[in-house]
């Protein structure tokens, strides 16, 4: 009996803590979620404030500021992201774990741009000497592709790589109407790829939670980035979900500039479990 209330006392308290950790907005807090950033050609944006910098080959501030790993751009569609192999080496010397994602656009094959990914990683990884033993492969889906598409990038980057990549979604109206209706099959193969999400605002979707919710397709989500960038009235314009529950700043600690910056849904050890269980042992 004893061992019984124990039980119901712990169930009770992990409960408890989760609900103080705002349920949908994840396992845990804002200040104790790991935390990373994405990067691309477009970076680093143009400076706003005092504090401190980086650059592609020396990316210092970005692990002073907590940042676990580095999402370079490899592509978008048939164009190659020109500063790629650069942010990848200089995440290498400061210790950080790798990520690649490749901007995966409709009217293209996609099985063909996947193919194109794991080449020009290839390609980086020889030219340029990088001795990280593995690296994240994440597809960010154009808003206009289909359930369809986004399973045969699944599939072809499974069959070239033996692993499954994480697939980053916008908080859009049209995935939000379309991937409901996606068939069976390709639900199937979707899902058990990590769902990393983009949520900046509250206006229509409340939370990560609610977002799972309305593509019906993940249980829960592994990544969220919460701090995105938009070119506004000619200057970066920094977009982040702030709110009670989940205090986010404007900008990622004292850098000096906007910067796309996201958390993973777990405590630290749970995050280099999720990226060495997901990354590609290339």
């Amino acid at each position: 009996m004893f061992h019984h209330h124990l039980a119901a006392l712990f169930l009770f308290s992990a409960s408890l803590f989760l609900s103080s950790c705002g349920g949908n907005y994840g396992k845990v807090s804002y200040s104790e979620a790991p935390k990373f950033v994405n990067v691309s050609h477009w970076d680093p944006k143009e400076k706003q404030r005092s504090g401190r910098s980086y650059s592609p080959l020396n990316q210092a501030a970005l692990k002073a500021n907590g940042s676990l790993a580095l999402i370079a751009r490899c592509a978008k569609g048939y164009e190659l992201d020109r500063k790629c192999a650069d942010f990848l080496v200089g995440a290498e010397r400061q210790g950080m774990e790798l990520g690649a994602y490749y901007y995966v656009k409709p009217g293209i094959s996609a099985r063909d741009q996947a193919r194109r990914f794991i080449k020009r990683l290839r390609d980086i990884k020889r030219s340029r000497g990088l001795r990280s033993k593995q690296i994240l492969l994440v597809g960010d889906i154009d808003t206009k592709c289909s359930g369809k598409q986004i399973a045969e990038f699944i599939l072809e980057i499974e069959s070239l790589t033996g692993t499954t990549p994480i697939i980053y979604l916008e908080n859009s109206k049209g995935l939000r109407d379309r991937l409901p209706k996606t068939p069976a099959k390709y639900k199937r193969i979707i899902r058990r790829a990590p769902y990393w999400l983009a949520l900046y605002s509250d206006k229509d979707i409340k939370d990560p939670g609610s977002l799972v919710k309305a593509y019906g397709i993940w249980n829960s989500w592994a990544m969220w980035q919460y701090g995105g960038v938009f070119w506004e009235n000619g200057r970066s314009d920094a977009k982040v979900f702030r709110n009670s529950r989940w205090p986010a700043p404007r900008y990622f600690g004292n850098i000096d500039r906007p910067l796309e910056h996201n958390s993973f849904n777990g405590t630290k050890d749970e995050f280099y479990r999720f990226w060495n269980r997901y990354s590609w042992k290339w």
